[in-house]
Formats: structure tokens, sequence, C-alpha cells
């Protein structure tokens, strides 16, 4: 789905830090309304709620974050070979969902064309399955909206939740902690 708002819950934790989120930057990056709210306080909530309504009445032209160049090519090819009965402004979730071999979408969409040739040439050219190389297209979609829209207090050290982020999210370290079974 499209989102219509997008609410930064914990804020007053993040001020709390000395963090600062640039509300404006991140409501044009997204395309869509931020709402900041805190559920420990219990403000916000009924604002984001109304905004969401608001929101759904109207259509508005979000912003589409863009992939690298070759895997943003491999997804209008897979567009192309859509059966026509996907409206056009949901070809790319679907396109991006049959790269990423989702099962439901498959099977929802088992008129579609044969896509191995164009998930090959992804999987040849970044040397890793289409799956993988969808997800490190969001995470540096993530990273940057990041780097752009939040502000993060100079302390010179890394909290103890930056440091367990920094090896839960690690691309090749996170598979493995996540298997290690934990009694």
């Amino acid at each position: 789905g499209i989102p219509v708002v997008t609410a930064v819950n914990m804020i007053d934790l993040l001020e709390k830090n000395g963090d600062t989120i640039h509300i404006e930057k991140l409501k044009k990056q997204l395309g869509c309304e931020v709402i900041e709210i805190s559920a420990l306080k219990g403000t916000g909530i009924q604002q984001a709620a109304n905004k969401a309504i608001e929101a759904a009445k109207h259509h508005s032209n979000i912003p589409i974050h863009k992939f690298a160049e070759s895997v943003e090519t491999v997804i209008q090819a897979v567009q192309e070979k859509l059966p026509v009965s996907v409206p056009k402004e949901q070809q790319r979730f679907f396109a991006i969902k049959l790269l990423e071999k989702d099962d439901k979408i498959i099977e929802q969409l088992h008129t579609a064309q044969d896509i191995s040739q164009e998930i090959n040439q992804l999987e040849q050219e970044f040397e890793d399955d289409t799956e993988s190389i969808i997800t490190n297209e969001r995470y540096q979609y993530i990273t940057s909206i990041k780097k752009d829209c939040c502000t993060k207090k100079k302390t010179g050290t890394f909290t103890l939740s930056d440091k367990i982020d920094n090896i839960v999210t690690n691309r090749f370290l996170a598979l493995p902690i996540f298997a290690v079974p934990f009694n």
C-alpha cells in the first residue's frame, strides 16, 4: 500500500537524547504527512488518525524512491511482462514482489510472463539472490532518508542500542545471529 501518513513515535525520547528529526524534510522525502506522536504521553495519536482519514480521501502523488539504475531497468522490464489486469499504479509493487519471489504474488499473477531471465540478469550482476538485492536496495533507501532527515546528538560514543543495531542489522551477521538458539 501507499503510505498516506507516517507517525514518528517516541519523539519525546528522541528529543530527550538530543536527537532531532527534521519533519519537513521527512515529509518531502516520503511524500506524505508526518505526525509526531508519543505513545508514552498519549500525544499526537488522534492527530495522526485524523490526518490518515483526511489523506485517504485524497489521491496524492507519492514520490517513488529509485533503486540502483540496473535494478530499475529490470523492474521496468518485469512491469512490461505483467498481465494487463494489474492497474498501472500497482505495477511497480507487483514487479518488485515478483523479483522477491513472493509466493502469494506469484500465485496471484500466475498469468504473468516468465521473468527468470530478468532474475538471472540481476543475480549475476550483483552476485546475490534477488530477494537480498531488493532488501539491500530498501535498506540503502532508508539509510539515505535517515541521513537526510535525522540529526543525532554528537556524543562521540555509540549507545548500547546503536551497537546492537549495527550488529543485528548487518547484512552478513544478522541471519547467523538470529539462527542461534537462545535457551
